[in-house]
């Protein structure tokens, strides 16, 4: 069943900044209107302006010796504010060639003074000279007399300047973007999640189930076409292992028809190069059959102690009086199959003790993966045949003995396995001579949560 193309990825990118938009506008809207607190507000919204007017009210009905009195009264409350009284505006000593005149909230105080003749001028904190030494707002308002009454104030006090308004919408704009990201994104990451760990189970298990499309129609689509190619891949392997069981049958019959019809040889010599030669025809394609076969995919993945396993491989072939050697590192988890990586080992230590005489294993962990080493003292391999001799049926006729069997498939088997359990074989040369086998498996801990999920 096709997956619907209105759900597209970009759809919801797109969707994603809209939404991200919409909420930064929205929480910026709401901070400008209700924090009035934090925002500065203009001098109409404040009550500034109304106290302004009744001292200036007071003052003008005042006689003029009692105004320098009831300006110093008036200022005594707050050391940073200043009131003071002047009989000529020149005493005031005004910057000149710049617009003076109140504009912003001048119509409320004239309002609020009941007369709209009255000269306001004010002076801005940057407005002043530089050489004046004086700093700050100044208000001036001029009475009914002629007398100007100033009120004087380094800053405007209330609310919050510029700077911290400006980052705090910007915090805003940065919150609102990223919860509407993360919400959104979630119903991307969710199905994305899902497809990773089904395809790494995959790698892992042959016979896993195919996943559940889900998701944008751009990743529907994506687990529509991994399905296919697992269940394509899947019937490859079961109609591989049926051609396998079949030449198994077909070709052991003949070989046996063989031997039986070697026994009426009476040259004894002719007899003992053709049942030489039925057995190294039966011994290729056992080895064949066993590197081909799919054995150890039908075995479920499971958790278990590597320590464990290479302690019981060691003692197997210590009760056959084999010398090999293990350095126990402790404990250590890999999720996995037992037997594929006990075969596996069992190829490298054959092939050690074949070629040296003596194998030793150790079990250590480094970068978060398990290390397995399987080394020996024998002549060891040209460095340039290294990654040659891990190819199926590639074999060496000069440092490894041909005459001591085998048919090129056992150090293939191994890293076959290796690699369905997610890890790697490295073949290296030994300081001092020797060969040393380096498994390297994923931790097990993390495979197994990424696995079992």
């Amino acid at each position: 069943m096709r997956p619907r193309r209105r759900d597209r990825v970009v759809g919801w990118i797109a969707l994603t900044i809209v939404l991200a938009m919409a909420v930064s506008l929205a929480l910026n809207m709401l901070f400008i209107e209700l924090g009035g607190v934090w925002a500065r507000p203009a001098l109409d919204r404040s009550n500034l302006l109304r106290e302004v007017a009744s001292l200036t009210r007071v003052m003008d009905a005042a006689p003029a010796a009692l105004r320098p009195r009831l300006a110093e009264a008036a200022a005594s409350h707050d050391p940073a504010y200043r009131v003071s009284w002047t009989a000529r505006l020149a005493e005031l000593r005004l910057p000149e060639g710049i617009d003076l005149n109140l504009h912003d909230g001048a119509e409320e105080l004239r309002a609020y003074l009941n007369r709209p003749d009255t000269r306001i001028l004010v002076v801005q904190p940057d407005e002043w000279p530089a050489d004046s030494g004086r700093r700050g707002y100044l208000l001036a308002i001029q009475l009914g007399d002629g007398s100007w009454l100033a009120f004087g104030a380094p800053y405007r006090s209330w609310g919050l300047d510029p700077l911290p308004r400006r980052l705090i919408s910007l915090g805003l704009v940065l919150i609102s973007t990223l919860v509407v990201a993360a919400v959104a994104t979630r119903r991307l990451a969710r199905p994305l999640q899902a497809f990773t760990r089904a395809a790494r189970r995959f790698g892992a298990d042959m016979r896993a189930p195919p996943i559940e499309p889900q998701g944008p129609y751009e990743l529907r689509e994506a687990t529509l076409a991994f399905n296919a190619m697992q269940a394509r891949i899947q019937r490859l392997v079961a109609d591989r292992t049926q051609m396998l069981a079949a030449i198994s049958h077909d070709l052991r019959a003949p070989l046996t028809r063989m031997r039986l019809r070697g026994e009426f040889i009476r040259d004894r010599k002719q007899q003992s190069r053709l049942f030489r030669d039925i057995d190294e025809m039966q011994a290729m394609i056992n080895a064949a059959l066993a590197f081909f076969r799919d054995d150890t995919l039908k075995e479920s993945p499971t958790r278990f102690d590597l320590s464990e396993l290479l302690l019981t491989l060691v003692e197997d072939y210590t009760d056959q009086d084999l010398p090999v050697g293990y350095e126990e590192a402790g404990k250590r988890i890999h999720f996995g199959r037992p037997m594929a990586l006990k075969r596996a080992l069992t190829n490298l230590i054959d092939n050690a003790l074949k070629y040296a005489g003596a194998a030793t294993l150790t079990l250590g962990r480094a970068d978060g993966r398990i290390l397995i080493r399987v080394c020996d003292r024998g002549p060891g391999l040209p460095e340039a045949q290294l990654e040659k001799v891990t190819e199926p049926f590639y074999r060496l006729e000069g440092s490894r003995n041909r005459s001591t069997g085998g048919v090129g498939l056992g150090l293939a088997t191994a890293r076959a396995v290796l690699s369905e359990e997610g890890g790697s074989l490295t073949l290296s040369n030994r300081p001092g001579g020797g060969l040393c086998a380096t498994l390297t498996l994923p931790e097990g801990e993390g495979q197994a949560a990424a696995l079992s999920r």
